[in-house]
């Protein structure tokens, strides 16, 4: 089975020219419900059985997450929260009693908090824990979420798996590679990393601590498959890294 770790959809895209593809100084842009098609008819064009989906982070949509793949059992959906907010752990354990949610995403830089805050973590990671939950931390070149930050407060809490998202790419690939050296329960996640990240990351934690992520719409499925298959020559090791790590970290922790 062919699982991605890691994409986003959006129900409501705001007014970020980023995000809307707008202009500079373009109205906001109108709101269109999402239609999954768009990822569906992607998926099936690579070959891919089951996708993880999350809101952006710019804007947490948990419900219309909790919707999404309800409605449509080949995705699966990690909520997200600010850990500041005073409710922040009631939060995670609501979305994580919804059929199809089996993770937790965090986004330091987008909203706010530097990871090595154990006032702030330590209890999100308790919640996580107590839920059965999968924590993958955004971590693209982010000073906000380095991975010796993301060790500090994942190593005391080694039952909740970690996907250090984009392999901490560029400059904090490194410090990803030995975080996850050293903790068994710390996976390295590809979207956004080049062909001889990959093959790097191969060859320093083998393919049982690798787990595939396009982050659709920003890349494809497609795409991704030929790196990793470039990547990983072996058939059995890149079957782990395509699908068969994330099925054995799903195990047992998605309600239907």
């Amino acid at each position: 089975m062919i699982i991605d770790a890691y994409n986003t959809t959006q129900n409501v895209r705001g007014r970020s020219d980023y995000l809307s593809g707008g202009k500079p100084g373009d109205p906001p842009a109108p709101h269109v419900p999402f239609d999954v098609n768009r990822i569906l008819t992607r998926m099936d064009a690579a070959g891919v059985d089951r996708a993880m989906v999350c809101s952006l982070g710019q804007r947490i949509e948990n419900d219309f997450i909790a919707e999404l793949v309800r409605e449509n059992p080949r995705l699966f959906g990690f909520g997200q929260v600010m850990p500041q907010w005073d409710d922040a752990e009631d939060q995670i354990r609501a979305f994580a009693r919804e059929p199809g949610m089996p993770g937790l995403k965090l986004h330091p830089t987008l909203h706010g908090y530097h990871f090595a805050d154990h006032g702030l973590l330590d209890p999100i990671f308790q919640v996580c824990q107590e839920e059965n939950l999968i924590v993958l931390v955004n971590a693209l070149d982010d000073p906000f979420a380095g991975p010796f930050a993301i060790e500090e407060i994942s190593r005391n809490f080694p039952g909740v798996p970690v996907l250090i998202a984009h392999m901490g790419v560029v400059w904090n690939m490194p410090e990803a590679l030995l975080v996850a050296e050293r903790h068994d329960h710390i996976y390295l996640e590809t979207s956004a990393t080049l062909l001889a990240d990959v093959r790097k990351a191969y060859g320093r934690v083998g393919p049982e601590r690798i787990v595939m992520g396009t982050e659709w719409p920003g890349h494809d499925f497609d795409l991704e498959r030929m790196k990793i298959a470039k990547a990983i020559p072996d058939e059995a090791d890149r079957a782990l890294i395509e699908g068969g790590n994330m099925e054995r970290l799903l195990a047992g922790r998605e309600k239907r």
